[in-house]
């Protein structure tokens, strides 16, 4: 019934056309998006095919005896079609074990698409996993990101309402932009004064992916009332949630408020057609440790968890 095959570029198109139909795929499985980095990462995703069908695919890269679902994006999983039934799946995990102990792989870290991106139901992959025969599933790792339903949103805490009051006393105004240069500058100063690191993508790299995909990459921004950036988020916009994957504001910034009145615009006084707003994970260096200021600033906002799950499947 379901055979299975690996990814090749040739197939690009074809791929795109699929994720953008699936009932759990979003932009960051689009070819142009994935490949953007495809000097760091050896390639290693599959297609599977259901009477001649492609009816879903996996993202993924390898390393050693490792293959991961994908190391580069925030999530990945195996993507569907909405005919792909539990049996349909358990078929091709059945395949895919085949498949990579035949090439010496001998672990898969798997990074499931959170149920809140679901178009339709889609954690078959889950059940498939479990109990796929002559394997071992073990729940690698647990993250805490932090959603707001934009239908209905909770109030924001006292302290997130005070930054608002300030920044509107302040004649702060919150606008889309395109300066992403000046966010970037923001973003890199704060990453390097606070933790000795950089953006996880190059400026040149984050540029070249908003103009790829304008629609789904936007930059919101707060500014003085003489037109200074003090600070902003990038919204990575899928079918069903708006992600924030870069927050920052300078000092001047940090100080006023920006950043409760650049949310409170955000899930308040924007239309958006997505359910809801993703505001990020807050675990330290991929640890069960939470970032607590961090997390903080997200509940007072109204945020409350959803867990992104990391399996070890061990072939």
């Amino acid at each position: 019934m379901i055979e299975i095959s690996r990814y090749s570029p040739v197939q690009s198109r074809q791929w795109n056309q699929f994720v953008a139909e699936s009932k759990n795929g979003t932009f960051l499985f689009d070819r142009r998006y994935m490949d953007y980095h495809c000097d760091r990462f050896e390639d290693m995703s599959f297609c599977f095919y259901k009477k001649h069908n492609l009816s879903a695919v996996l993202p993924a890269n390898i390393v050693g005896d490792t293959l991961y679902s994908h190391a580069g994006l925030t999530y990945g999983g195996l993507i569907c079609n909405h005919k792909m039934t539990a049996t349909d799946v358990c078929e091709c995990f059945d395949l895919l074990r085949d498949e990579l102990r035949e090439r010496g792989v001998k672990r898969v870290v798997y990074k499931p698409v959170p149920h809140i991106y679901h178009r339709y139901p889609a954690e078959e992959d889950l059940y498939a996993l479990n109990e796929c025969k002559g394997t071992t599933l073990r729940l690698q790792e647990r993250d805490v990101t932090s959603v707001v339903p934009l239908s209905s949103p909770i109030s924001f805490s006292m302290l997130r309402r005070r930054g608002v009051k300030k920044a509107q006393q302040l004649s702060l105004v919150t606008k889309e932009s395109d300066d992403l240069k000046a966010f970037w500058d923001i973003l890199s100063l704060n990453l390097e004064a606070k933790y000795n690191a950089k953006p996880i993508h190059t400026f040149e790299e984050i540029d070249r992916l908003k103009n790829a995909f304008p629609e789904n990459i936007r930059l919101f921004a707060v500014f003085t009332d003489k037109g200074q950036m003090l600070g902003g988020t990038l919204l990575y916009c899928s079918e069903r949630v708006i992600k924030t994957q870069y927050i920052s504001a300078n000092e001047e910034g940090k100080a006023c408020g920006a950043l409760d009145l650049l949310f409170h615009h955000i899930i308040n006084k924007t239309q958006w057609n997505q359910t809801y707003l993703d505001l990020g994970t807050s675990a330290l260096n991929h640890t069960s440790e939470l970032n607590i200021s961090l997390l903080f600033q997200k509940e007072g906002f109204g945020g409350r968890c959803v867990c992104y799950d990391c399996y070890e499947w061990i072939l």
